[in-house]
């Protein structure tokens, strides 16, 4: 159960990474902010080449890097829950 709400706190870090890389997009043009938003692999994309901003690593890393972590994180607490 605990691994679970860990994994939770990583997508939610995720989540917040990922919206500070959609209001850029947005702020650069109405289109590449859709896109980002609707076109899959696109945010992977454009975090690595077109995001701008001073900590870059440190947001690209949350959004991806959050969301594995949490991810893989999830299912082992809804595994190991389901099993006791």
């Amino acid at each position: 159960m605990l691994l679970a709400v860990v994994g939770q706190c990583f997508v939610l870090l995720s989540v917040i990474c990922f919206v500070l890389q959609l209001r850029h997009a947005f702020s650069r043009s109405l289109g590449t902010g859709f896109m980002v938003l609707f076109i899959p692999l696109f945010p992977l994309y454009y975090g690595f080449v077109q995001f701008e901003h001073r900590r870059k690593g440190l947001i690209v890393a949350g959004t991806w890097g959050g969301l594995m972590i949490g991810v893989v994180l999830r299912i082992l607490g809804t595994v190991h829950y389901g099993a006791a």
